[in-house]
């Protein structure tokens, strides 16, 4: 046990094994312990990394955010909706074992009196979804209206309700933003921070508004509990979208991917996934280009909705789909057509996306030159977008991703 204490591990978790030359102990952490039997006791200790090696097909990263959207939040709504596309590149950067993760997004809206009260004024808006425009739609919906803001409860049914990923070492988290008091409401904050940080879910708590304000608040605590970062944003700053002399050919790309897309199901579901991706590009307004960008990335993807990219996680749902569930232009055809089809436009999609991919590069250096002369930011002048960058980078490198810039 002394030799134990020396370590600093005997308040580690471990297993116990008893061998025929002494008693070893295996820590959660992956720490191992041989205590030899004999005149001379000696303790072996072999550290490994705890973040095991990702083996599957794609890395898992399940992000939900929890909006404020009494009142006095509209700024704040406006924020996510300019800045969703510009959240999402910071996964795009990241990879592990060489992989782009799988990036599910879910929103939750809190303290909207037009929720029930009896449910604590909380809505899950999109549950956790890869479905990028489906996320978008669902922002461009969201509305304010005053209530009590209850972030224990919001934080408890989102670790409760979402099919989080199971996946070791899955980068998890919740971001929460908002202004009131982070203890109001039925349930415990401090329980629902540690119910979350002990199912792996990292909460990163958002105050908008002064930072003495959001530590008397308990923001500050909130996120300790939780592992995660408290941040402090001005949810009326507006959102500055750079204007560069890319941003055409980007347009233009985007305009030649749309084209690319076989939407498959019944009638209604075809139309419905057409019209909806036009109307986020629409909704993305100055932000196109950064839509775009994700656009041409693999963490846009329409696996189950398109047949490009489900035919290449999939080859057999082209034999499986009846005719009046294909897009007109594969009807008619054999199976053997359909995929010759597909192919030949996964390889038009393949070229499109490299080209937008080398434009957006090329938009982004130049836009960063822009921000490097322009003036510095006022103090304060802190959007969603840049309190999730700033937690983002640091937090899927400790999950085991490389980020790249």
């Amino acid at each position: 046990m002394k030799i134990l204490q020396k370590l600093g591990l005997l308040l580690l978790p471990t297993c116990l094994f008893w061998g025929g030359t002494g008693l070893s102990l295996v820590s959660a952490q992956g720490v191992k312990i041989t205590i030899e039997t004999g005149s001379n006791t000696t303790a072996t200790v072999t550290s490994s990394d705890a973040k095991e090696p990702f083996t599957g097909q794609r890395p898992a990263v399940d992000v939900t955010i929890l909006l404020d959207t009494s009142n006095s939040m509209d700024g704040l709504i406006n924020q996510a909706r300019n800045q969703l596309w510009n959240i999402v590149q910071e996964f795009a950067k990241a990879k592990k074992s060489g992989k782009t993760p799988l990036l599910r997004v879910s929103i939750f809206e809190y303290g909207n009196s037009r929720l029930p009260a009896s449910e604590d004024y909380i809505r899950q808006v999109v549950p956790l979804t890869d479905d990028l425009d489906k996320v978008s739609e669902a922002l461009f919906a969201l509305s304010t209206s005053g209530g009590d803001e209850y972030c224990g409860s919001v934080i408890t049914e989102a670790i409760k309700r979402l099919d989080w990923s199971s996946e070791p070492n899955a980068y998890k988290a919740i971001f929460i933003a908002g202004n009131e008091p982070f203890d109001q409401g039925p349930v415990d904050y401090r329980s629902a921070c540690k119910k979350a940080i002990g199912d792996g879910v990292v909460v990163n708590t958002i105050h908008c508004g002064n930072y003495d304000q959001g530590v008397r608040g308990k923001w500050q605590e909130g996120a300790k509990l939780a592992e995660g970062k408290f941040l402090n944003i001005n949810q009326d700053e507006k959102v500055v979208h750079i204007k560069t002399p890319h941003d055409k050919i980007i347009i233009e790309l985007n305009a030649e991917l749309n084209k690319t897309y076989l939407w498959y199901g019944s009638k209604s579901k075809r139309q419905s996934y057409a019209t909806n991706q036009a109307m986020q590009d629409s909704n993305a307004g100055r932000g196109l280009s950064s839509r775009a960008a994700i656009k041409s990335s693999s963490l846009y993807r329409n696996v189950g909705r398109d047949l490009v990219d489900t035919y290449l996680e999939d080859a057999s749902v082209v034999q499986e789909l009846k005719d009046e569930e294909l897009p007109e232009e594969l009807r008619g055809l054999s199976v053997q057509e359909r995929m010759s089809r597909i192919e030949e436009m996964a390889k038009r999609r393949a070229e499109i996306k490299q080209q937008l991919a080398e434009a957006s590069k090329k938009r982004d250096a130049f836009a960063l030159e822009q921000q490097r002369a322009a003036q510095p930011a006022a103090p304060g002048a802190i959007t969603l977008g840049d309190a999730f960058s700033d937690a983002i980078s640091e937090q899927l490198q400790e999950s085991g991703f490389e980020v790249g810039e």
